[in-house]
């Protein structure tokens, strides 16, 4: 934790040294999403509910998405960036260092431009939140943040794909970004509202509905299952469970690395 603390220390200190560059790019990211989100505006405004969601619940789950996208590239721009490593052969240089190799990766990079696309993320929670007159309790809120963090995780994960196909194609396989990129637009509306391929693909396979859906659908008072309340607790587990898996994929990957050679 100390050795994490000061590299993230160090990395928004880098970022720091150029503020008025660092804060328009926050800006630029806020417009950026808040375009995402008036085009789901947009979208409400002629069709009012997408199946039995109202507009401010499907800004609600949008908001949520939204702001877990955002930290897990804000902190985890080492993962979805690590094909490059990669390809310009800075990954041996990980491995001869004496620190947890996933760890290094994590926190090679950081981008705080994602800060402005999370606040836009809580607006959208905020401003379905008052619309929607959510009683808040200590346990919702702990919900909240518990699906936060196992998004975060989920989402990461699914990145580790990715960085997991590097280590024997030095090309970028788009087929993945089905899941991520494809997954965070998806995944912005009710899962239940869509075939059941897709349910199926985005509860079992990227379970973005185990891990968000679920259980902001009960803190919101509109369960899409039946399952008693500490059941809603649990699910957002799957996200950490899926990245504890793509871990141990991973580093079966970093056993069969080559160096490319640059």
């Amino acid at each position: 934790m100390k050795y994490t603390l000061h590299a993230v220390k160090m990395l928004f200190k880098s970022a720091l040294q150029y503020r008025s560059s660092l804060v328009m790019q926050i800006i630029a990211q806020a417009v950026m999403s808040g375009g995402e989100m008036l085009a789901v505006v947009v979208v409400l405004s002629r069709f009012r509910a997408v199946g039995h969601w109202g507009a401010a619940e499907i800004m609600f789950f949008f908001g949520v998405m939204q702001s877990s996208f955002a930290l897990t590239e804000l902190f985890g721009r080492g993962i979805t960036a690590f094909m490059g490593f990669v390809q310009r052969g800075e990954f041996d240089a990980l491995i001869l260092r004496p620190r947890p190799l996933l760890l290094q990766v994590v926190l090679s990079q950081l981008d705080p431009r994602r800060l402005g696309s999370f606040l836009v993320g809580v607006a959208a929670m905020l401003v379905a939140a008052i619309q929607l007159h959510i009683q808040w309790t200590l346990p919702k809120a702990l919900l909240l943040t518990e699906v936060v963090l196992g998004s975060m995780l989920l989402v990461l994960g699914l990145f580790l794909i990715e960085a997991t196909v590097s280590f024997f194609s030095i090309k970028s396989i788009e087929m993945v970004n089905i899941l991520t990129y494809g997954g965070r637009t998806a995944c912005q509306y009710p899962v239940d509202v869509y075939p059941g391929v897709l349910r199926f693909l985005f509860t079992y396979l990227a379970p973005f509905a185990m891990c968000m859906h679920w259980p902001v659908s009960w803190i919101l008072a509109e369960p899409m299952v039946c399952l008693p309340t500490w059941g809603y607790f649990l699910t957002p587990l799957s996200g950490v469970a899926f990245f504890a898996l793509m871990v141990r994929i991973w580093y079966i990957g970093v056993r069969h690395y080559r160096s490319s050679g640059t």
